[in-house]
């Protein structure tokens, strides 16, 4: 009798059981992992639109920063057409950085020693401590020293480690270092390139670097050693022409030219140093090639600037510390055509007695 009790309860049971199940609602399904940093890696909004991130850079007459702007004193127009700016920040963000040095035999000697010297102090006296950091070296090939870190003495290490020689592979390292910058984790990224020469080892072209570049959201600037320095050369290079007296002088960041918190003019979005001694000159020699660097900084928002004494490029480096720390960041909707094509950005001030440099376009690919 009581067998015959338990089984109507335990079907019973079984019934409830099964009813329950499929009232509750389902699971939700699994979200991907959010890197470090949250809304600051986004460059979509949640429903999709892409969006164009832009950097700017604004200075007075003098060169001096302009701070205290808001979104609305700024204009910004993609293909010559205004766009509404939907994102805007005036405060110091974290900046993904890395640092392309050359170390090629010309470098031996104060060049190096200097850099060195420089790049220590950028590292623990100008940078924030939420800022990332990798370091290239390149000679006849680049080679990574230190990939992504926020340990400064693992740079530093590294830097101690250098002994320049051999030639200047300079377009190869920054087409090696672009896509490891894109990988950074802070929204703002950026490459610094130190050199003293032009390049003569590369593979890559530098039309092909700057295609690279404008592929990118990276801020590109560069320090040109522009002297003759103590570096011991593998063979003497050909005559040269007579130089020819640059104007004005001296050049930004030369020893008592440029007072501290200021860096060169710039404006409409090109280069900071545009005008002031470029020169552009053949392979066969190995005096700095500003026009090359200036090719692969301009589009970027970045700038280029020449350095005529080793010694210089302390002030040169606490120049682009201080633009780092110092600039906007407006982001605009996406026309939303994937074209492939190449779509130029200006980037204006409603004062127009300002001057303000960003990257001149992107490619929508």
């Amino acid at each position: 009798m009581k067998s015959r009790i338990r089984v109507p309860i335990v079907a019973a049971a079984l019934a409830v059981l099964v009813v329950s199940l499929h009232a509750q609602p389902p699971s939700p399904p699994p979200q991907p992992p959010v890197r470090p940093g949250g809304e600051e890696q986004g460059f979509r909004f949640k429903s999709g639109v892409e969006l164009i991130n832009v950097t700017a850079s604004v200075s007075d007459a003098s060169g001096r920063f302009v701070s205290g702007l808001r979104q609305e004193d700024f204009a910004v127009y993609e293909d010559d057409q205004p766009v509404a700016v939907t994102h805007f920040n005036a405060e110091r963000v974290p900046v993904s950085l890395g640092i392309a040095l050359d170390t090629s035999g010309s470098m031996a000697g104060s060049k190096i020693q200097e850099a060195q010297s420089a790049l220590d102090r950028f590292l623990y006296e100008l940078l924030d401590k939420d800022d990332e950091i990798f370091l290239y070296r390149f000679s006849n090939v680049p080679m990574l020293l230190q990939g992504w870190t926020r340990d400064r003495q693992l740079i530093s290490r590294a830097l101690g480690r250098i002994t320049p020689n051999g030639g200047t592979a300079m377009y190869d390292a920054v087409a090696d270092a672009l896509p490891l910058t894109q990988q950074g984790q802070n929204r703002k990224k950026a490459l610094l390139l130190i050199s003293d020469g032009n390049d003569t080892a590369s593979g890559t072209n530098v039309r092909e670097v700057k295609r690279l570049i404008r592929e990118t959201e990276v801020l590109v600037y560069a320090i040109g050693i522009d002297g003759e320095g103590d570096g011991v050369r593998t063979q003497a290079p050909p005559p040269r022409a007579p130089m020819p007296t640059p104007f004005p002088f001296p050049f930004p960041g030369g020893r008592g030219g440029r007072r501290p918190g200021t860096f060169p003019p710039i404006g409409g979005g090109g280069g900071g140093t545009g005008g002031w001694g470029g020169r552009s000159r053949g392979n066969a020699d190995d005096r700095v090639n500003v026009a090359a660097l200036r090719e692969m900084t301009d589009d970027s928002g970045g700038r280029t600037e020449i350095v005529r004494d080793p010694r210089d490029l302390n002030p040169a480096t606490a120049g682009i510390a201080d633009e780092l720390s110092k600039q906007y960041y407006l982001g605009y909707q996406s026309s939303g055509a994937k074209d492939g094509k190449w779509h130029s950005i200006r980037v204006e001030v409603r004062n127009h007695a300002y001057r303000v440099r960003a990257r001149r376009g992107y490619v929508a690919s």
